[in-house]
């Protein structure tokens, strides 16, 4: 994916997280329903990293584990769990090195909503090698990618051609 921020989307960071936000065509329900469904994380990831589903349930709640197939450079498997749930607003998981993703959801108007992920690596247990490695700067493409990626989930058809 490139390093461009797609038209729409607004993104901050600071020293130990990195956002970005796009407001989408659809009610909040809407929304939560598509991102709890770990089926869904392959078309949502900015970065082209998560394949598919290995593991878990079909929706994601409070305490859920599931398990996703990744590549990065070669394959790989990952399982994380979901630590924060506020039904329609907020979700999100962390796995073993403890940094989360977070989904928020905010309304905005009448069947739009405001929708934000945020890479935090306040919570990872290496904080220090993350931020040696270049994040949270370097996931600002892929959360921005991302939530981009929510809002075409949601946009009519185009009718060009």
């Amino acid at each position: 994916m490139p390093d461009t921020i797609p038209d729409g989307v607004t993104t901050s960071l600071d020293d130990d997280s990195v956002s970005a936000t796009i407001v989408v065509d659809a009610p909040p329900a809407a929304v939560f329903d598509f991102l709890r469904r770990p089926k869904n994380h392959a078309l949502i990831s900015g970065d082209e990293s998560v394949r598919g589903t290995n593991s878990g349930p079909e929706l994601l709640e409070q305490g859920s584990r599931f398990g996703m197939s990744m590549k990065v450079g070669v394959p790989y498997r990952i399982s994380s769990k979901v630590v924060e749930f506020d039904q329609d607003r907020v979700i999100a998981w962390c796995h073993l090195s403890g940094h989360r993703w977070r989904w928020q959801l905010e309304p905005v108007g009448t069947g739009r909503t405001r929708v934000t992920e945020t890479y935090d690596q306040s919570t990872a247990k290496v904080p220090l090698v993350l931020r040696a490695m270049g994040y949270p700067k370097r996931h600002e493409s892929n959360v921005a990618n991302s939530v981009a990626n929510v809002a075409a989930q949601f946009s009519p058809p185009s009718t060009a051609g």
